[in-house]
């Protein structure tokens, strides 16, 4: 159990994703894209896409870019700090629990893991990525 209300598909929240196929919570917490929500009787899990901020130049097949520049609303409301993508591709489902998900260091919404959310204007790019990864 968390103290925390879970998130929201389309919310962005800061998580040790693991090194997939491993399902150990990785080193460094970072963006993720809350993808789907599960509740059953002993938790909540949440299914979520894997958020960098490297290589944010070029995209591939399944990435969503959230850039300052290109996206300046979207990407207040997201509330990152980098330009970051979320790779569809890299998409793992992990208990809604202090062991993957941290407060960040700055938190907009108070005590909680939520970064922000996705802006409606980048729905048709997260449509693209959505269907790129089903080809």
């Amino acid at each position: 159990m968390t103290p925390w209300l879970p998130p929201s598909p389309g919310d962005i929240v800061w998580c040790h994703f693991p090194f997939l196929p491993a399902t150990d919570p990785g080193p460094k917490p970072r963006p993720a894209l809350v993808v789907g929500v599960s509740r059953f009787e002993d938790g909540v899990s949440i299914k979520v896409a894997y958020g960098t901020t490297q290589r944010t130049k070029s995209l591939r097949a399944g990435e969503l870019l959230i850039s300052k520049d290109k996206h300046p609303v979207a990407f207040k409301q997201a509330g990152l700090a980098f330009d970051t993508k979320f790779d569809l591709n890299q998409v793992t489902e992990l208990p809604w629990s202090a062991r993957y998900f941290k407060v960040p260091p700055s938190p907009a919404y108070g005590q909680t893991p939520k970064l922000g959310s996705l802006h409606a204007s980048m729905s048709k790019a997260l449509f693209a990525a959505h269907s790129a990864t089903l080809q």
